[in-house]
């Protein structure tokens, strides 16, 4: 997916690989030493939106396994308040983050932001007070720089006065008594629950390490004030129709009273959550005086809960609540031998379960029910099934940002959920899913009980999956209008089911229940409004089926003949290739595969020449092998040693033989892809080593006014740099005219016309739009597309606006182009264009590389593979 990383400082505006080409320049201005724009980070992920409970929602996957990994997403914890010693999991981007600019989301950023807010509040209070304001008075009135505000906990409100502005109504009067007791606690209190909030909810936090936070100057106030038990008033508690809904749609209920934290003296009642909050050093001292033992953490924790395996709840252990966190001395003495062998085991018991209290102190954790609740507000304000605490300041830091945004139609449509019911009923959905994923994903191999798990999980929302898929079709048939399916769709809970239907077809392959797959796949090719950028691979696996299995499984078959069996089964597969190619929601990549087994399938059901297909305007070629030679510079001071004894993974740097020589007149050290850039530059040709920026930036100018085109909901705020669905499978279907139109503009050849229009509009601001780096000059993006054939532009953009979000990663590293003479006397001139991936030794061709050259080739674009060879190593220091 293509993603937005910290970027580092623009390139020079001259990046032209030719030395051909003369440029202004002021006297401090060093000349170029490598014409080239910095590369822009690519990735492949295949990654969409992940639910707000902190797992993905993979969407639009491009390859054709079922089963694919994902990792959890949880934040970053302080190292001096974790209590639990994970690491933390890698940070993946949410909708929201895709659609903002790239901004600094650091600690300085953050300081900044918290810094001028803090000045602001002083500069109003000491304007609304009489007296000035001092050092004093403001200790007096805790009015000091840090302590009066937060960039967390102004991102955190902001979501929620927005939600309650236009949506309250999704919310009952429960919950809203909750949102009111939120905003009446102090600052301090709200700081320690944002910060635990965003954390794991079930976690256990030591209240003696949470005195780290400096905006909090009492923490024992705070955390009070936190564990207040509030109760609801009468009026509120009688809403049983509303209770009947909760408990067909959620496990959590606010009952009749809440609080914001959970204490351990009321919730911790066994040995074994009491001794899984010991650190290593504190469970090996308690096993030590237990007298069990083992490898590390996990058993050790295993022995001593084992030896106390006997023992009851803490009510039952006899053991007052007041004595939890004494210090433990009143329980050193060990049992009398008059006591029976029962009442001595519930003494050693309660012994060791006081003493681990001891040992943690007081403890903390989110209330269940509220978390839940706040993750709620988040998930309607983010118009995301996922966010983090980069989308919590993201948007604060993307508004105080001085840059120039597009200029759109904002439109927050208060109509995301229509009603409370499908809010809860949503939210339920993407936990079902939740649990498939924690099976085939999360644990390790599924294996077929995990299969079968999630074949249970999927017939337990099949029927209210086909009901609401209809329920959908009849919206998009009598009620939409302008597109508004598109991205809304996404909020529907047939979005998820639809998911947890496409992995039960995978678990039905891996248990070979071959007939009950092929017939769930062409459940899901019936529709078209959900998942649709999944349907080229659900027809790759539905015409295998049909070619190797269904002939043998068919529960009616045709003739008791296995050879006429096999033809007939042969034709519908051939048939289901057919109808693949002929579906608009079929991306072009899977059209060479689709090809390729129909011809198969028709060459064996010895169908005459004449009828058969003929793929031949698009057949791929081979990429083209040029080497390269050069001179390689090794390091001789590296200490650093990586796995396995092995160096550490870094770039190759190369001598640049043929580039131009630096300040100092020596020749410049480069990477690779700079060498290779050097050779292709002596041959005639100009390019940019960009990967797939340069892409990007295209289709930025080509597609710039269909990027803002008013669709319902995906422009949620006046900071986004994209519509919140580009990196979905559902821009293209809402935009589906605009975007064929646009196709056939570029065909034709209006590519120039179009990205001078948007350079004379726009450059001047450099108005922030997703792909599009300012940095390459408009003099030669315009050669470049003059060097394009039209038709072969417009597949290239067509690619790029059916999955945006994948199709960044992969492309060739270098993008060349040339005009040359071909045919001296009529004074001819023949314009091309190729790209180049570069390798060099042991490096080889990824899947995403591999399948850009299938869409260049077939698009009949050059495609060579630029192998580097070193024809000397020299050291260096």
């Amino acid at each position: 997916m293509d993603r937005f990383v910290k970027r580092t400082k623009p390139a020079p505006s001259s990046s032209l690989a030719t030395g051909s080409r003369n440029t202004s320049r002021t006297s401090e201005e060093p000349p170029l030493k490598k014409p080239r724009v910095d590369k822009i980070k690519d990735s492949d992920e295949d990654d969409e939106d992940s639910s707000f409970i902190g797992y993905e929602m993979g969407d639009d996957d491009l390859h054709t396994d079922f089963i694919i990994k994902r990792g959890l997403v949880e934040e970053k914890a302080e190292a001096d308040v974790d209590s639990n010693g994970e690491d933390p999991l890698p940070h993946r981007e949410t909708a929201f983050e895709k659609c903002l600019p790239a901004i600094a989301t650091d600690a300085g950023a953050i300081e900044e932001y918290e810094t001028m807010r803090a000045s602001q509040l002083s500069q109003s209070s000491q304007s609304d007070s009489k007296s000035p304001v001092t050092a004093a008075s403001r200790m007096e009135t805790r009015q000091w720089v840090r302590g009066r505000s937060s960039i967390y906990v102004d991102a955190f409100n902001l979501a929620l006065d927005t939600v309650l502005e236009d949506e309250a109504h999704l919310f009952d009067s429960k919950e809203r008594r909750v949102f009111y007791d939120w905003r009446s606690l102090v600052y301090e209190a709200q700081y320690l629950y944002v910060r635990l909030f965003l954390r794991k909810a079930s976690l256990w936090h030591r209240i003696e390490r949470l005195s780290s936070y400096n905006d909090i100057s009492d923490i024992g106030i705070a955390v009070s004030s936190l564990l207040d038990r509030r109760d609801f008033p009468e009026d509120e508690n009688g809403d049983h129709l509303e209770d009947q809904v909760l408990e067909e749609t959620q496990e959590w209920s606010l009952g009749e009273g809440f609080q914001f934290f959970d204490d351990s003296e009321s919730h911790i009642q066994t040995i074994e959550e009491a001794a899984s909050l010991l650190s290593l050093d504190e469970l090996k001292t308690l096993a030590k005086e237990a007298k069990v033992q083992g490898k590390n953490k996990a058993d050790l924790l295993r022995a001593f809960c084992h030896n106390s395996s006997r023992q009851t709840g803490l009510l039952g252990l006899g053991l007052r609540r007041a004595n939890t966190n004494e210090s433990g001395d009143s329980g050193t003495s060990t049992p009398s031998r008059d006591q029976s062998p029962e009442k001595q085991w519930t003494n050693r018991n309660a012994h060791f379960f006081s003493k681990i209290l001891s040992m943690t102190g007081p403890l903390i954790r989110l209330s269940g029910p509220v978390f839940k609740l706040f993750e709620r507000v988040h998930l309607v304000f983010y118009r995301s099934t996922e966010w983090t605490e980069k989308s919590l300041t993201a948007i604060i830091l993307a508004k105080c940002s001085r840059r120039n945004f597009p200029q759109y139609l904002v439109c927050r449509s208060s109509n995301i959920f229509p009603s409370r019911k499908h809010l809860l009923e949503f939210e339920h959905s993407i936990r079902a899913e939740y649990e498939v994923d924690k099976v085939l994903e999360f644990n390790g191999p599924p294996g077929e009980e995990g299969f079968q798990k999630v074949l249970s999980l999927f017939e337990a929302i099949a029927p209210r999956w086909r009901q609401l898929l209809r329920e959908e079709q009849e919206k998009e048939d009598r009620v939409y209008e302008f597109c508004e399916g598109g991205y809304l769709r996404r909020f529907n809970a047939a979005h998820a089911y639809t998911r947890i239907a496409h992995k039960a077809a995978a678990a039905l392959g891996r248990l070979h229940r071959y007939e009950e797959e092929h017939k769930l796949f062409s459940e899901l090719l019936s529709q078209h409004l959900f998942h649709p950028g999944r349907r080229g691979s659900w027809y790759q696996r539905r015409a295998l089926l049909e070619e190797r299995y269904m002939w043998e499984v068919d529960p009616h078959p045709l003739s008791a003949d296995q050879d006429n069996q096999k033809k007939y089964w042969n034709r519908v597969a051939a048939k289901t290739c057919e109808t693949a190619l002929g579906d608009r929601d079929c991306h072009l990549i899977y059209h060479y595969d689709l090809q390729k087994r129909l011809l198969k399938l028709e060459k064996r059901l010895r169908i005459p020449k004449r009828e058969q297909h003929d793929f031949g305007h698009v057949r791929l070629h081979k990429p083209e092998e040029h080497t390269v030679t050069g001179i390689q510079l090794v390091r001789d001071d590296l200490e650093v040693k990586g796995k396995m004894g092995r160096g550490p993974s870094m770039k190759t740097i190369w001598l640049d033989e043929l580039g131009e020589p630096g300040d100092d007149g020596k020749t410049g050290h480069v990477s690779v892809e700079d060498m290779c850039l050097s050779y292709y530059r002596s041959q005639g040709w100009k390019g940019y080593h960009s990967e797939g920026g340069i892409l990007r930036t295209l289709f930025a100018y080509l597609f710039f006014d269909v990027l803002l085109l008013y669709i319902p909901n995906v422009f949620q705020t006046a900071f986004q740099t994209c519509p919140l669905d580009l990196h979905t499978d559902a821009f293209f279907p809402a935009r589906a005219s605009e975007i064929n139109h646009r196709l056939v503009e570029i065909s034709n050849g209006a590519a120039e016309r179009l990205i001078r229009e948007v350079d004379e509009r726009e450059r001047e601001r450099r108005t922030c739009v997703v792909g599009l780096n300012w940095d390459f000059e408009l003099e030669d993006l315009v050669e470049l597309v003059q060097c394009f054939d039209g038709q072969a532009l417009a597949a290239v953009c067509k690619v790029m606006a059916q999955d945006y979000k994948s199709r960044g990663g992969g492309v060739p590293d270098l993008i060349l182009w040339r005009t040359y003479s071909v045919d001296e006397k009529d004074g001819g001139s023949k314009r091309e264009v190729m790209f180049s991936e570069v390798k060099s030794a042991n490096d080889r061709l990824s899947d995403t590389q591999r399948l850009w050259i299938h869409v260049l080739t077939g698009a009949g674009i050059r495609v060579s593979l630029c192998n580097a060879v070193a024809k000397e190593v020299r050291t260096i220091d």
